[in-house]
């Protein structure tokens, strides 16, 4: 197409609020009550939110689109898209803005409850909305949400390539399988797989249309599926202690496409997300703070310039 892109990122979905509430251990032993410190706050932020934040962080043109409520839980989600210079075109969603209540350990793990009452089976983005957007767009990251699904045919026609998150998919569930065969990028998470990670991931390229298939695996860092090799990625070594593991998936594949969509070649653009999903374990859950362009330059240069000094 011949047409100017003026949005490098269109974020689909994601758009929410938390409760953070940090607890003494995972999982949480029954009592009648627990005293919380630090505290327990509602923030806005959840999936489509940190990918479009960490984006945005790496300088490149993001925008949003989800269904909100005429809720106080939607006002947080547009504030902080208004506070970060985010545009986001929102759809109302009369059954309110999407919630969870996340529980943190003192070791960073998080558990997520999120309210299913906030999504019908009907919802959809206007197919109109969703084109005009995407075919001003060079790329379209669609998170698994309700309802994002309905919206890709309409991304491919625009002819933006798509990128999704499947997130803890155990790889069989069907529902994912849809977000896993459309997207040219796919990342997932190997917490809940049922196979090996390999299997999981040469299975979305054998069947769908990925070209780059990440798994991120925790501690033990990540896997990438480029040009039919697999790749072990090892982690980054965080700035400072980790606190906290919310938003690190987000911020891995914020970064990945960063240097994507800048030309590098897929290895880099894993180490960028290690790097990036790093810096968000040190970010306490309440706060928001992606890595920045020029800081996720550098680490990388020192991470590649360091493993090249290691002894084989």
């Amino acid at each position: 197409m011949s047409r100017d892109r003026d949005i490098d990122v269109l974020v689909l979905g994601g758009a929410g609020v938390d409760t953070i509430v940090h607890v003494p251990e995972l999982p949480l032993p029954y009592a009648d009550s627990y005293m919380i410190d630090p505290g327990i706050r509602t923030r806005a932020g959840q999936t489509g939110d940190f990918v479009a934040l960490g984006l945005s962080a790496l300088g490149l043109r993001t925008h949003h689109l989800d269904m909100l409520g005429a809720d106080p839980e939607g006002d947080l989600v547009r504030a902080l898209h208004r506070d970060h210079g985010i545009p986001f075109t929102e759809v109302p969603q009369p059954a309110g803005t999407k919630r969870a209540v996340n529980l943190v350990g003192p070791d960073g793990r998080r558990l997520s409850l999120y309210d299913s009452t906030r999504a019908h089976p009907g919802d959809r983005l206007p197919a109109s909305t969703v084109r005009a957007l995407a075919e001003a767009s060079r790329h379209a990251h669609v998170s698994i949400t309700q309802p994002c699904a309905h919206a890709l045919p309409a991304l491919r026609e625009a002819g933006a390539t798509i990128s999704t998150d499947l997130h803890n998919w155990d790889g069989e569930s069907a529902y994912q399988e849809e977000f896993a065969h459309a997207a040219d990028i796919v990342f997932l998470s190997t917490t809940a797989l049922t196979g090996t990670p390999e299997h999981t991931m040469r299975g979305i390229a054998e069947r769908g249309r990925a070209r780059l298939v990440i798994a991120t695996a925790g501690a033990e860092g990540a896997y990438l599926l480029a040009d039919d090799e697999l790749t072990h990625i090892p982690t980054a070594p965080p700035p400072k202690p980790v606190v906290d593991s919310n938003g690190a998936g987000d911020a891995f594949a914020a970064a990945f496409l960063f240097g994507w969509l800048t030309g590098e070649p897929p290895l880099r653009c894993a180490r960028y997300g290690a790097v990036a999903g790093a810096h968000a374990c040190t970010v306490p859950s309440t706060e928001v703070h992606p890595v920045g362009r020029d800081e996720l330059l550098v680490r990388v240069e020192e991470l590649e310039a360091a493993a090249i000094g290691a002894p084989r």
